[in-house]
């Protein structure tokens, strides 16, 4: 995978973020960009010293700093516990934010509001108390605290971002991408607004864009892991599976029980077994295109052409799928026009009935009047009412299944038959047709 990166000189990390006492925000910002690039691996071992020290001593500084490393090196559960009770200003910012990570969103609002008190960036705390209280439902107090800032807030990303949150958990979609692009505007590097505005566009297929957009939220700590498994989903879909592999091993790096990164990367290994016979598929193709052709296209008697109207038989597919005893059975329909249809189907490879046990995949095991009006409803409803993830939700698109109806009228060996539709995808459609009480057919 490629990352951008903002080629720099290298910084003195031990100085500044180890010597240095007052730890301002600029100076995360510089180390920050540090750590994401070729100094990677020399913040690491200095979060490793500093975590093994202060465990040790009990120095609350070293105990800070190691607090806010391990934040930004994915483990917020850590840092919630290393930077517990620590008085550090910085401490209890970045406290609050691995709290909120971790989803203990009434803790965070209320460490945002000690950080402030104890002296670190009050516009800052402020509007990231907001995105708490957004998280626990108060949107419209919410919205009040980031108006609060009044014009300096309103010169800041995060104002933006937040204002952009609270339209979306509105459902105001559009208000929301402009503040979010406001945002990046603002800062290019705001990793939560890049995160939105890519799934905003991979919502409405815009992939390349998405794909960069994750990219540059992914571009310096701290990493998200649901912008790292939804690249990797990205990657995926274009066929890219190292880079889709490397997304989901770096998930498991950072949370090593994370479920849905062990099961991606079961779909990776089992999609390296695949392979495309590309003669196979183009024979498929004009298979497809012969059982396709209409039965008016050929030299046949009017009693047979009569008779197979009559019957609703229009297609050499539509052929395909009766039986000699179903054909005999229509009014007017003999020996003679069998014999007929016969040498026909022989003339082009094939037969009457040869795929009369392969059911459509529009035809579903019901009949409309079987139904309730109420599970007629369910199963007119789009697909998109089900919140597919991006794989599942590109499966569909690929195999045009647009309404409910139409994946319960499908098998899981058939779902399962689809490109990149793994046994994560199969349990997710399940679930979420369980929820609705319905399931797939065969099920």
């Amino acid at each position: 995978m490629s990352l951008s990166q903002t080629v720099m000189e290298p910084v003195d990390i031990q100085s500044m973020f180890v010597n240095n006492s007052n730890l301002t925000p600029e100076d995360i910002q510089t180390i920050l960009r540090a750590a994401s690039g070729p100094q990677a691996s020399e913040f690491e071992q200095i979060v490793r010293d500093l975590h093994a020290e202060a465990s040790q001593t009990g120095d609350e500084r070293k105990a800070a700093r190691a607090g806010i490393g391990l934040f930004f090196l994915g483990k917020p559960q850590s840092a919630v516990e290393v930077l517990e009770g620590n008085s550090d200003p910085a401490a209890r910012f970045y406290r609050a934010q691995a709290l909120s990570t971790v989803g203990r969103h009434e803790e965070s609002a209320a460490e945002f509001e000690d950080a402030s008190k104890k002296g670190y960036d009050a516009i800052a705390c402020t509007l990231r108390r907001a995105g708490e209280l957004r998280h626990l439902g108060n949107f419209s107090e919410a919205e009040t605290v980031v108006r609060s800032t009044g014009g300096e807030g309103a010169r800041r990303a995060e104002y933006s971002y937040q204002m952009g949150c609270i339209l979306s958990d509105r459902g105001d979609a559009f208000g929301a991408i402009e503040y979010f692009e406001r945002a990046v505007d603002m800062d290019p590097h705001h990793s939560r607004a890049l995160f939105c505005l890519a799934a905003q566009n991979s919502l409405h297929g815009n992939d390349d864009e998405a794909i960069q957009l994750y990219e540059r939220a992914l571009s310096k700590p701290p990493y998200y892991i649901g912008a790292m498994l939804n690249l990797g989903l990205l990657y995926e879909d274009r066929e890219n599976y190292p880079a889709a592999e490397y997304c989901f091993r770096q998930v498991l790096r950072f949370d090593p029980s994370n479920e849905r990164a062990l099961l991606f990367l079961k779909d990776i290994e089992a999609t390296g077994d695949m392979y495309y016979d590309e003669e196979t598929l183009k024979n498929q193709a004009k298979m497809d295109q012969l059982l396709a052709r209409p039965m008016s296209d050929f030299e046949l008697s009017v009693r047979s052409r009569n008779c197979l109207a009559s019957m609703d038989i229009n297609t050499l597919g539509d052929m395909t799928t009766v039986s000699e005893q179903d054909l005999l059975a229509g009014k007017n329909f003999g020996e003679t026009s069998l014999t007929e249809i016969r040498e026909l189907m022989s003339a082009h490879g094939l037969s009457i009935g040869q795929n009369l046990h392969q059911k459509s995949h529009s035809e579903p095991d019901y009949s409309p009047q079987d139904l309730s009006p109420a599970e007629q409803a369910a199963l007119s409803r789009p697909i998109t009412d089900l919140n597919l993830s991006v794989r599942s939700r590109k499966c569909m698109t690929r195999l045009a299944i647009t309404q409910i109806g139409q994946l319960t009228s499908r098998t899981p060996d058939e779902l399962l038959s689809a490109k990149n539709f793994g046994v994560t995808s199969l349990n997710e459609i399940r679930q979420k047709l369980a929820e609705m009480g319905l399931k797939l057919r065969n099920d």
